[in-house]
């Protein structure tokens, strides 16, 4: 049972053609080409229009009014269906945009659903088998079996009989006037879904409910069923796919060890067709494309999870880039920051295309890890659309692009290229082995035909030996998984709350205020991170798992953690306080088996951790404001700067390389924290959110002990008591 704008429902009835299938104009096609063959005039357009929702008979006494009753009529049918079948089977069936998220939302909720289609039987029957919907509904009443066919209520009543249900229960989709007016006359809560000509107003205004298309009942459909919960790890995606695109604009660990499993699940009852993403990796491009999925690997849970409907561009192609936002219904953006003023040009351009294709609204998520990165992408794209576009369409393409901040809180790592090349290999010579054993067990087909008779024999043989040879090698590589990600298990990706697509996708949590939740992971873990990661790298732990064993590790990040920071957040930020002890369990659970998760990774760009307001200082005056004593955090960022000069595995890390230079120009701490450049090739706003003199002097305390004592002060066994005193 659904409750649906106020009705009680438990049952769909959908007409086929117009409504859930866009054949009508290819109806129409065919129609007019049997009709030149066999009558050599094609139908007017005032016929073919007049005929819509009606059944063969009445149809057929509206084409002999116009072209008298020597007119081949049934004959002229006979020809357009095979025409009409013809193409279908070459090219399938045009399905009705957000037909199949209809479906599966009716479906789930219990709904008892038929076909009343004015369509021959075997006609209908085809088309839904290769529509791949026949799945969906209980039964079907055909044009061929009703003796009153449409604006008669009689196919939408018989119907309501066979699934004993009332027709004030039932909804009832229909695209024509004809249509229309056999669905309010059975009393049903007629649908209208308009397609090539809408039906007379007055007529129209009898319909319960009036939508473009599908996708418009869609979105009210979805506020009457519910959204799905967040999913476990291991739970499967929805079977069922729906017509939609999405986009990973940066295929790197995030975007493909994450987002693509955030869109694979959706919104729980569909998932997207295709996931396109954009990569500058030749290896991991083709890799991808050549299996057509690729895998995540879960350590805590010894589980590997298959995204599949993949396809990787390259990311040096404008064009598919482009093409990505012109044609996805969301996109991830997941590059670096200082990548986005090279890449705003290309998605001002795909905005452009997506605004004279169609103008739909796309939703964009940012995932910077930036406090503001949405608006940041958004003044990008938008300086771009300016040097692209006339003002006005500048305007509109805006409004309907909703650049939306996000807050991640998975870690995951990627595959080196050595370990994907060793792995490709390893599954090449898998695949050779299964297809070796497929043709060793090969079954003898000799004989498999002859209880047939010749007739069937000559129409299916080929269509045997066709499927057995896609088989084989479909069955030697489908046991194969190319895992390229392994990830952490938490599952909200949280989104500051405003586009609507974003309230139903299931692994998406949305929230009034996005800032509170980056404070609270910039402060609780990405700060937390790098220190634990700078102080393991500098004690020789090669992964913060690993560090997790050592006891001095162990000691800062409690004292960090329930010291330091709850207290000070809680004070700073008393809305937040419930989130807390999630956020802090799970990072305490992360680091803990975070065994793939290299110190030299994590403590990376230590400039970026050092910003104002940001991670490390801007958590030391947090605290300072709130009256709260920080020795750790005051460790952590004389740590960073340590660990930039002395860690000997960061050479080739740009921005440990400029905090050297900037030391060695003067050898002040102050310098560093103070110091105003250029940072990847853009203005660097800084590091002087230390301000107080007595938060410089306690960072310059431990700077100074660390330079002095080196080894010896990393090792002390109760350093955060040091640190205290």
């Amino acid at each position: 049972m659904l409750q649906f704008k106020n009705k009680q429902i438990d049952t769909a009835i959908f007409d086929m053609d117009g409504t859930m299938f866009d054949t009508e104009r290819l109806r129409f096609k065919t129609l007019s080409q049997a009709s030149e063959e066999l009558f050599d005039k094609p139908f007017t357009e005032a016929v073919l229009m007049g005929s819509l929702g009606l059944s063969a008979t009445k149809a057929e006494e509206l084409a002999k009014q116009h072209y008298g009753d020597a007119f081949p009529y049934a004959a002229i049918r006979r020809r357009a269906d095979e025409l009409e079948l013809l193409h279908v089977r070459t090219h399938g069936v045009p399905i009705k945009p957000g037909l199949l998220p209809v479906l599966e939302r009716l479906r789930r909720s219990g709904l008892k659903m038929a076909v009343a289609t004015s369509s021959r039987r075997a006609i209908a029957e085809e088309y839904l088998i290769n529509a791949n919907i026949f799945k969906y509904f209980d039964l079907c009443v055909c044009g061929d079996e009703v003796t009153r066919g449409k604006p008669h209520p009689e196919i939408f009543l018989r119907a309501a009989e066979a699934l004993n249900s009332l027709p004030e229960h039932s909804l009832m989709f229909e695209d024509s006037e004809n249509g229309l007016r056999s669905a309010v006359d059975a009393g049903g809560v007629a649908i209208l879904i308009e397609d090539i000509k809408a039906p007379a107003a007055e007529v129209a205004a009898r319909a319960f409910a009036r939508y473009s298309d599908l996708r418009g009942f869609l979105a009210d459909l979805a506020d009457s069923t519910p959204k799905m919960a967040m999913p476990a790890v291991t739970e499967p995606f929805p079977q069922a796919v729906n017509q939609l695109k999405a986009a990973i604009h940066g295929f790197g660990a995030m975007g493909g060890g994450y987002l693509a499993q955030v869109f694979s699940h959706w919104d729980g009852y569909t998932r997207p067709c295709e996931i396109i993403a954009s990569t500058g990796n030749a290896l991991l491009r083709e890799a991808v494309n050549a299996f057509g999925k690729f895998s995540v690997r879960y350590g805590s849970l010894a589980f590997d999870q298959t995204i599949e409907n993949m396809r990787v561009v390259d990311a040096a192609d404008d064009a598919a880039v482009a093409g990505m936002y012109r044609d996805c219904e969301i996109v991830a953006l997941c590059l670096p920051e200082q990548a986005i003023a090279t890449q705003a040009g290309v998605i001002a351009q795909g905005l452009a295309q997506r605004h004279a294709a169609h103008g739909r609204a796309l939703t964009v998520l940012v995932v910077l890890n930036k406090v503001g990165g949405a608006q940041f992408v958004r003044e990008q794209v938008a300086a771009a659309l300016a040097l692209t576009v006339p003002a006005g369409d500048c305007e509109q393409i805006l409004a309907r692009t909703h650049f939306c901040e996000t807050v991640v809180t998975r870690i995951v790592s990627k595959l080196t290229e050595e370990a994907l090349m060793r792995q490709l290999r390893i599954k090449r010579d898998l695949y050779e082995k299964n297809v070796a054993a497929l043709r060793e067990a090969a079954v003898d087909h000799t004989g498999w035909g002859d209880d047939l008779a010749d007739a069937q024999m000559e129409a299916i043989t080929p269509i045997v030996n066709t499927l057995r040879d896609a088989g084989e090698p479909a069955s030697a590589l489908s046991p194969l998984h190319l895992i390229l990600f392994h990830g952490e298990t938490d599952m909200p990706l949280y989104a500051q709350r405003g586009g609507k697509l974003l309230e139903h996708l299931r692994q998406i949590d949305t929230v009034d205020d996005i800032g509170e939740i980056q404070t609270l992971k910039n402060r609780l873990w990405n700060g937390t991170h790098a220190i634990i990661a700078w102080y393991a790298a500098l004690l020789g732990h090669p992964t913060i798992g690993h560090s997790m064993g050592d006891a001095r590790v162990q000691l800062l990040l409690d004292h960090l953690l329930d010291v330091e920071l709850a207290p000070a957040l809680k004070a700073a930020f008393p809305a937040m306080e419930s989130r807390l002890p999630e956020f802090i369990d799970t990072f305490r659970h992360r680091c803990a088996h975070a065994f793939k998760d290299p110190c030299v990774r994590v403590g990376r760009d230590p400039l970026r951790k050092l910003q104002r307001d940001e991670r490390v200082l801007g958590s030391l005056a947090m605290a300072r404001v709130q009256g709260i004593a920080a020795p750790g955090l005051a460790f952590g960022a004389a740590l960073a700067v340590h660990y930039a000069l002395h860690h000997a595995d960061t050479a080739d890390d740009a921005e440990c390389l400029t905090i050297r230079e900037i030391y060695a120009q003067r050898g002040e701490l102050q310098d560093v924290l103070t110091w105003r450049g250029d940072y990847y090739g853009q203005p660097y706003p800084g590091l002087d959110a230390v301000v107080d003199a007595e938060e410089i002097a306690a960072v310059q305390w431990h700077f100074d002990r660390l330079q002095a004592e080196g080894e010896h002060y990393l090792a002390q066994p109760a350093l955060v008591e040091v640190c205290a005193a």
